[in-house]
């Protein structure tokens, strides 16, 4: 479900207009058309293009990474036609986890669209906030993150066709029709490109990577405190994706997901075929809020069913990005075990501990 985090908006508290009527258009179902698809939908009021992953580097040392793109329309002076005026919001979360510094290193950056500060193509994928951009190349994706402590140069080459989530990439995320969104990821992207963190010299990496694009105008029932989303590259060339929606007594309040094996046969879940069943706790040193870092995710799968441990990288893979969309939350890179056995790697999102996540 992944994404995601338009919570508090601090440059809406810089904008001088009043707030104008807005009819957000509804997710109906439909067929997504590629490369039309891959780009912005600036009608809808939120949208993210999403990339998690895993690289090593000639040293078989391993990296998590987060590039994440969030647009935004607020609904904010509309009607005006300054070119000042904040009518689509752009911020983009990056960060590294690497076991050797135990934490992640993250960065963030904000924007209003236009003026060549920051913008969105609607044509293909492509969106850029000055210096950190992620951009469609030929089919492939390629980014470029200048951060504060480190600094990524990647290209991301799909290897399978686009994984419609849903009902044909119409992704329910609540018990009324109207709460959903589309939604597709792409797993299994190769990943080929240069690391720098801090002062280091640049170094060369490779992996695999899973990018999830989704965009609504309504993604969260109002009972929902919060999220749990895995995206898992298996071993076997397969991928696994499973969310669940936590109402504020923890309980379940909607699930869903799809499973697509090494054939490339597909299978979408309904609410009752997933559990996500916390296996161990770790608490921030900063914030105090205690997340489920190990997580079994079960999915009924006919036959036999699929059983898989998520371990993280690291522990300490909290993301703070007050600063930006306003939000804390954990976004870790995961191992996937199934009896004892390595299956996959992949990321897993943990939203709403500390507070009820408002959308």
């Amino acid at each position: 479900m992944n994404r995601r985090h338009f919570l508090g908006l601090p440059m809406l508290a810089a904008a001088t207009s009043a707030l104008s009527a807005v009819d957000y258009p509804r997710v109906e179902p439909r067929s997504l058309v590629f490369p039309r698809d891959h780009g912005a939908h600036p009608e809808f009021r939120i949208e993210w293009w999403y990339i998690t992953g895993w690289v090593s580097d000639g040293a078989a040392h391993d990296f998590g990474v987060q590039v994440t793109f969030f647009r935004n329309r607020p609904g904010v002076a509309e009607a005006n036609p300054s070119a000042f005026a904040p009518r689509q919001l752009l911020f983009a979360h990056a960060a590294i986890a690497d076991p050797r510094l135990g934490r992640l290193s993250h960065d963030q950056r904000a924007a209003r669209a236009g003026l060549g500060l920051a913008q969105a193509d609607e044509s293909k994928a492509g969106v850029f906030i000055g210096d950190w951009s992620l951009a469609d190349i030929g089919g492939r994706y390629a980014a470029k993150i200048a951060a504060r402590d480190f600094a990524l140069d990647v290209e991301f080459a799909p290897t399978q066709a686009p994984l419609a989530q849903g009902d044909k990439g119409v992704s329910r995320k609540g018990p009324e029709l109207a709460q959903a969104s589309y939604y597709y990821s792409e797993p299994q992207l190769r990943v080929t490109g240069t690391l720098q963190i801090g002062a280091a010299a640049a170094v060369a990496v490779t992996g695999t990577a899973w990018l999830d694009h989704e965009w609504s105008s309504t993604v969260m029932a109002p009972e929902a405190v919060g999220w749990d989303w895995t995206g898992i590259n298996l071993a076997d060339g397969g991928a696994l994706m499973a969310f669940r929606m936590r109402d504020k007594s923890g309980g379940v309040l909607w699930a869903g997901g799809a499973h697509r094996d090494a054939k490339g046969d597909v299978r979408t879940f309904a609410p009752d075929a997933i559990r996500f069943v916390p296996r161990r706790t770790w608490r921030s040193p900063r914030t105090g809020i205690e997340y489920p870092v190990e997580m079994a995710i079960d999915v009924r799968l006919d036959p036999g069913g699929l059983l898989l441990d998520l371990k993280p990288l690291m522990d300490d893979q909290e993301l703070d990005s007050r600063a930006s969309t306003g939000t804390i939350y954990w976004e870790g890179a995961v191992r996937a075990f199934r009896a004892g056995r390595a299956e996959g790697r992949g990321y897993l999102e943990l939203t709403g501990y500390g507070a009820p996540l408002r959308i």
